[in-house]
């Protein structure tokens, strides 16, 4: 699991501005409803941000980071995965907290759906008349450094502990590396043991090798999801990578 229903985003700006946020539904683009969750800053500053979620889906966290993100001048919509099993309403749900409730959800979504749903997400931002960035954490982080193949005409990725090597043989970033070519910024806990140093280095000599913008930040003793409030002890390391992510986007 990723982040539980308990976690925060830990956010070390002051805001630039005001903003509101709102649920929504949207369609995919084989017409199924999936929920979502945007943020509008009252004076747009920077980029749009589709927000990737980890494998629970929306959350609580992904809303408080789109406002968030909003106050610092980003337009920013949060997505759902699992509208088609799991309903539309994230806060209804039971037992998320336990993989093996949100495994049988994860193991029905299909990469039509899934990214059909990435893609009605960017076509909601880029309405705005904005470039579209997409943040991803775990599975979401995952997907977002895939999201960096042109295909999908983003601006910048941004990655937290996303795997990066195949997982039930679907190829992950270091498998398609050499046809990523949106600027990517990769977060990584150096205590993650689902994403040893070796990956990362992979990731980092494949994406030389493309000639692919990078930066790839490994956090020495931080663990998987160290960006959350309640790891006070990581409060330097999200304190970077929040610095970082601003910086990137902007």
């Amino acid at each position: 699991m990723c982040h539980d229903a308990s976690a925060e985003p830990p956010i070390y700006s002051e805001p630039v501005t005001t903003a509101d946020g709102g649920s929504l539904i949207l369609n995919g683009t084989d017409g199924a409803a999936f929920a979502a969750y945007r943020a509008m800053p009252a004076t747009v500053t920077g980029r749009a941000v589709l927000i990737l979620p980890d494998n629970r889906g929306l959350s609580g966290f992904y809303e408080t980071l789109a406002i968030r993100l909003a106050e610092q001048g980003h337009p920013a919509l949060a997505v759902d995965y699992f509208g088609r099993t799991a309903g539309l309403d994230h806060r209804a749900r039971t037992g998320f907290d336990d993989m093996a409730t949100v495994m049988p959800h994860l193991m029905a979504l299909t990469r039509p759906g899934l990214y059909g749903d990435i893609d009605a997400g960017i076509a909601y931002l880029r309405a705005l008349d904005l470039p579209v960035a997409a943040l991803g954490f775990c599975f979401g982080g995952r997907l977002a450094f895939l999201t960096a193949d042109p295909a999908y005409g983003l601006s910048h990725v941004v990655g937290l502990y996303g795997a990066l090597d195949e997982i039930n043989g679907s190829p992950g970033p270091n498998q398609v590396a050499a046809t990523l070519t949106t600027p990517i910024l990769g977060l990584f806990g150096g205590a993650d043991p689902g994403i040893p140093a070796e990956a990362v280095d992979r990731f980092d000599r494949a994406l030389t090798a493309a000639r692919t913008p990078h930066d790839l930040v490994v956090y020495p003793d931080a663990p998987h999801s160290f960006f959350d409030r309640h790891y006070e002890e990581h409060r330097q390391a999200s304190a970077d990578a929040w610095r970082r992510i601003l910086s990137f986007l902007s």
